[in-house]
């Protein structure tokens, strides 16, 4: 009975909680099925579903990346002062943005390659030097008043579509097939299911690795972009707390931190998980303070409950 509910949850835990959520407020709050309030669930969840897209490669890949929080702000503040000081045209900016967001993906990849340390390490000393960045270089002043073109990216609508879902829905169809129909998206599965394994295969882990990043930051500038269009401000706490907020959906989704397993779907319902649960919690007049408490309740029991699933499959 044990094994055939923990290959059920395995197999269909995360659509099962995404109901129970989804039931709970739709049941107790009148407002959370209004057709405008579910739009904007999804606007809500556009920005950090975006960078989780990114978030999602590095974890299957078996790594972390702790530092999209902190690119997020440095990367919309570069983009912000492009366009505001320096009056640089929009599709430029944007593009000189995605291209930081990259090479900054690339380092963290680069530095964990190498060096042979721990992602989790390396992407916490780099959230922390570029959150540190993000205070210094603004002295805490945001930027606004960014181009009025610009903006579309984040409030305009195309037919009874804004357009940063759409972009989200592009994002992961585009994430979706790198991961399940091409070669790179194999190599990033058989990194994270045994480096060894796939070193001797013949995938170069330091390329893989830097690739594997690289393209979590493209992703990430992506999703800046969109954040930028949508607040038309630029903070050095921009980035809040993305990192935290992606890793709890992508691991309610099902995505292990051990790597080698999970899909684009997976993250994908995670994401509408923690933004219905956000959504319905702002209903029912509970407190942003009180929001972070559940959602690092919701962080452990996606932990545990894989934590315990690995024990059952070792015979622990």
């Amino acid at each position: 009975m044990g094994d055939k509910f923990w290959k059920f949850y395995r197999k269909f835990g995360s659509y099962i909680i995404l109901a129970a959520v989804f039931l709970f407020f739709a049941l107790t709050q009148k407002a959370f099925l209004k057709p405008a309030n579910l739009m904007n669930v999804l606007q809500q969840v556009a920005i950090y579903g975006i960078v989780a897209t990114g978030v999602t490669f590095v974890m299957i890949s078996g790594g972390t990346d702790l530092s999209v929080g902190g690119q997020v702000a440095c990367n919309g503040l570069l983009m912000a002062a492009m366009m505001v000081y320096w009056h640089i045209p929009v599709p430029v900016a944007i593009l000189l943005g995605i291209v930081a967001g990259i090479v900054l993906g690339c380092i963290n990849g680069a530095i964990a390659a190498v060096l042979r340390v721990t992602p989790f390490v390396i992407t916490l000393c780099t959230m922390l030097i570029l959150n540190g960045v993000a205070l210094v270089v603004t002295n805490g002043y945001p930027i606004y008043d960014m181009p009025e073109s610009f903006l579309w990216f984040g409030q305009g609508w195309i037919g009874p579509i804004p357009v940063s879902v759409i972009v989200l829905a592009f994002v992961c169809l585009i994430g979706w097939f790198v991961l399940s129909k091409t070669y790179f998206g194999r190599n990033v599965y058989a990194l994270g299911g045994n480096q060894e394994a796939a070193r001797l295969a013949g995938i170069n882990i330091v390329k893989m690795r830097i690739m594997v990043y690289g393209l979590c930051g493209l992703f990430t500038s992506i999703g800046t972009v969109v954040m930028l269009a949508r607040t038309n401000s630029a903070t050095a706490t921009s980035g809040g707390n993305y990192q935290f907020d992606c890793m709890t959906a992508i691991c309610l989704g099902g995505i292990t931190f051990g790597g080698g397993n999970g899909n684009m779907i997976n993250t994908f319902i995670g994401v509408l998980i923690i933004g219905i649960l956000a959504n319905g919690l702002i209903l029912m007049g509970v407190n942003s303070n009180m929001q972070q408490v559940i959602k690092g309740f919701l962080l452990l029991f996606a932990i545990a409950m894989d934590a315990i699933q690995k024990r059952r499959a070792a015979g622990d």
